[in-house]
């Protein structure tokens, strides 16, 4: 599988990485150790957790249990730590099952690494990153009101640099090796790249962001930020929840499914959101290509990618998912997405 540098690490990452959110609730241990199995022997070096997973639904009692799942299997293949790179993440505030809800600070960054090297039983994390901002985020659908005019840009500062030199003192104990954001913004990721130039501190590698055919924030401010200062999009949710298979067209919900366990699949259900799946269902038999493959192929030629978060409730669909990465999208069929993403743009 091909591999992509993360970001200017010395690291390499397949172009898909196995994402793990659904381990502990949809997903059993049992086919989470089957997922993780299938993943390497397919060429994925790259998996993504965090420490607030599993979701749908998030619980107090289940915080953490997706990293012990990973952990098990990290026991069970002790040789094998090696052969993949593990990004895990750190609860932003507003979390009330962790830690209160408290905001990331220089006062929480190694107990809650420690935590997680205990959970996921390695003795190392690749890439550590900050879930959202404690400002807050535009992400999950708050950009259609969005007002960042309450925000204090000092507070915001001063904590960027104290939790970067707590980061720094984490890689000097080697407890983690890179850092990354997710969920932020352009100029959130300038600042924490801008301080850590300044003060020699750990830079960021990484943007973790939704990213999909019906979701493209990422395009404009961030793509060019991506592009000259090397700083990779992980794209999760590349099948905006399910939405991008055309499972759920025509009022269908399968048993088991993310939708039926959250029906409004957070907030990406509206009026639109059918007619723009049915414009790149078309596309896919135009061009007789899988409307899943087709939607994270196209993920793929996206010149700021640096992988696609991929996940799964089963082993089945990970192995159907996994063929994408075979499929070549033409210019004619690249020509007609940006036709029918004109056409219903941003639909959630």
């Amino acid at each position: 599988m091909k591999k992509n540098p993360l970001g200017q690490s010395e690291i390499l990452v397949s172009e898909l990485c196995l994402g793990t959110m659904t381990f502990g609730t949809q997903t059993s241990e049992t086919d989470a150790h089957k997922q993780i199995d299938l993943a390497i022997e397919s060429g994925i070096n790259f998996i993504d957790t965090a420490e607030m997973y599993p979701v749908n639904p998030i619980s107090k009692e289940t915080i953490g249990k997706t990293e012990m799942f990973i952990g098990n299997w990290n026991t069970n293949n002790s040789s094998r730590r090696s052969d993949y790179i593990l990004a895990t993440k750190h609860s932003g505030e507003g979390l009330k099952h962790t830690r209160d809800g408290a905001p990331i600070s220089k006062n929480t960054i190694e107990k809650t690494i420690e935590e997680s090297l205990k959970r996921l039983r390695t003795d190392y994390i690749d890439l550590y990153q900050f879930h959202w901002p404690n400002r807050g985020s535009y992400m999950f659908r708050k950009n259609w009101n969005y007002d960042p005019s309450s925000q204090n840009k000092q507070k915001t500062i001063d904590n960027m640099i104290d939790c970067l030199r707590a980061l720094e003192d984490q890689v000097t104990k080697g407890n983690i090796r890179h850092f990354g954001l997710s969920n932020e913004s352009a100029w959130g990721t300038a600042q924490w790249l801008r301080l850590s130039e300044e003060n020699a501190l750990p830079r960021v590698q990484t943007i973790q962001n939704e990213y999909s055919l019906l979701c493209r924030l990422y395009d404009t401010d961030l793509a060019e930020l991506s592009v000259n200062e090397e700083v990779g999009l992980l794209a999760f949710s590349p099948l905006a929840a399910g939405l991008l298979t055309g499972k759920y067209q025509n009022n269908k919900v399968p048993t088991g499914s993310r939708k039926s366990i959250s029906p409004e699949l957070g907030d990406r259900v509206t009026d639109r959101v059918w007619q723009a799946v049915d414009k790149y269902m078309e596309i896919g038999k135009k061009f007789q290509i899988d409307p899943i493959h087709l939607s994270i192929a196209w993920c793929l030629t996206r010149p700021f990618m640096c992988s696609v978060i991929v996940g799964a409730t089963n082993t089945e669909q990970l192995s159907h998912i996994l063929a994408s990465e075979n499929v070549e999208i033409t210019q004619e069929c690249l020509d007609d997405i940006n036709k029918a993403h004109k056409e219903v743009p941003m639909p959630f």
